[in-house]
């Protein structure tokens, strides 16, 4: 297995037939058993079966959350247009990034109009983003050749996250958040467990394609120690906003069992990025065992939600 990675590795053509080899392997999988799928990729990351009857670790929870928990309001908030809407709701639509433009096909999009930076986002799925640091550097051709990719891909059949099922594939524009650094913000992604913040996972020192470092860090900014395999406790700057955040996460991730709200912190500006349930496709290799079983501990099952 190990001489195989390294070839994948080395051999550019190989490794790119290989994605696309198992990319329509797993959607054919998924059209055929969504939960066929789901036990597959649990084994072949864990090197065992998940039990669905019985779920105890992280992934197995979530896992049973996106077979078996159909909630349409889980749809309504990982669709990054129609989150606005629940958030504006619940009277903290302060949080949202400014808007420039909402686009049903790329050729509706006018980059002449648009700010000098700017984030184009796919709002039906994830890892669909287009960052324009100056206008004038941007490759048009290539935004729109991945924006066009990405607009006809259903993302509920890559890796069985049934909740993008349905949504309506749409590009957002929004305001570039920046902090001062020179990079992408830092991203503060606090885990809700039943309408409780628990801990927040921290990246710091981003740019596009490298979530730069991690830490987890507890309500009270103290590093929680075995959760992530490499360990360092690096205590990044306390936010100015992290009380927002927290409160808004609160308020935001009550009627879900488990939600990840992402936010920025702008010139001491609370921004809501995201909300995300299904965090790496709901197999989290990068945590510990200790994390899996104290992060499932905690993540009370409701009954489940089939229509």
């Amino acid at each position: 297995m190990g001489i195989c990675r390294e070839t994948l590795a080395k051999c550019a053509p190989l490794k790119s037939a290989y994605r696309t080899f198992h990319s329509g392997a797993m959607r054919s999988l998924c059209r055929v058993s969504p939960k066929l799928q789901g036990r597959l990729r649990y084994w072949a990351a864990w090197r065992r079966w998940p039990d669905f009857e019985n779920p105890t670790t992280f992934d197995e929870k979530l896992l049973w959350l996106n077979l078996y928990w159909r909630n349409p309001l889980k749809t309504e908030c990982a669709d990054k247009y129609t989150l606005r809407a629940y958030v504006e709701r619940q009277g903290l639509g302060y949080l949202l990034p400014r808007v420039y433009g909402v686009y049903e096909t790329v050729e509706a999009i006018d980059f002449e109009a648009l700010p000098e930076r700017f984030v184009l986002k796919c709002t039906h799925g994830c890892k669909c983003n287009v960052f324009c640091w100056k206008k004038t550097d941007l490759d048009l051709a290539v935004a729109r050749r991945d924006l066009a990719r990405w607009v006809a891909l259903d993302f509920s059949r890559v890796l069985g996250e049934l909740h993008y099922a349905g949504m309506k594939s749409r590009i957002i524009c929004e305001e570039f958040l920046e902090d001062g650094t020179g990079l992408l913000p830092t991203d503060y992604k606090v885990f809700c467990f039943n309408g409780r913040p628990c801990w927040i996972l921290c990246y710091t020192r981003r740019v596009p394609n490298d979530k730069g470092h991690r830490t987890v860090l507890d309500l009270e900014w103290n590093p929680v120690i075995g959760y992530l395999e490499e360990e360092g406790g690096h205590r990044p700057p306390r936010p100015s906003s992290l009380p927002e955040f927290l409160s808004a996460s609160e308020r935001l991730s009550a009627p879900f069992p488990f939600v990840r709200m992402d936010f920025y912190c702008i010139a001491g500006r609370a921004v809501l990025g995201e909300m995300t349930f299904t965090p790496n496709a709901c197999i989290n290799k990068t945590y510990t065992d200790y994390c899996q079983r104290d992060m499932g501990r905690r993540l009370e099952l409701p009954q489940p939600w089939i229509e």
